[in-house]
């Protein structure tokens, strides 16, 4: 199974960078990952905001994808539980997995449309920039939890 992370917008701090690189290395060891910004839309009506961005999102995403998007609204998992999930694509054959981390005003109808289904990291809210590293940290949590190694204690 591939890995795939999509976000908006250019990641602006250098210390989100330095995560990013971080666990996305990490998670290399155990599958394949890519990553990918599309441009963020600037402007003040949300909708057009949401539909420009959604268009570059869904642009960027190959056909055959499993989508799941990050949403305040979406599924909250524990790390274990999120691993079983990662576990059941990975062994009921998903090709692609990709993950999508919307804009500031969060996704166009028909990115939700297209989506497998969201979740949710917290119930509290980070900021977009901020979600990158700690959505890629879970997902190497979620790995090293398949293969029963010591990272998650």
């Amino acid at each position: 199974m591939k890995l795939r992370v999509l976000w908006v917008g250019k990641t602006q701090e250098e210390w989100v960078r330095c995560g990013i690189d971080e666990y996305a290395g990490r998670i290399k060891r155990y599958l394949p990952l890519e990553i990918s910004e599309v441009r963020e839309e600037k402007g003040t009506v949300a909708e057009q905001l949401r539909l420009k961005e959604g268009e570059r999102l869904l642009k960027a995403l190959p056909k055959a994808t499993r989508l799941v998007l990050l949403d305040e609204t979406g599924e909250q998992f524990t790390s274990t539980g999120f691993a079983a999930f990662l576990g059941r694509e990975r062994d009921t054959g998903t090709q692609e997995l990709a993950f999508a981390i919307g804009g500031s005003y969060g996704f166009d109808a028909a990115v939700r449309k297209l989506a497998y289904r969201s979740i949710s990291l917290s119930k509290m809210t980070f900021t977009h920039q901020m979600v990158r590293p700690f959505l890629l940290e879970q997902l190497y949590r979620g790995l090293t939890i398949l293969n029963n190694e010591s990272y998650h204690h």
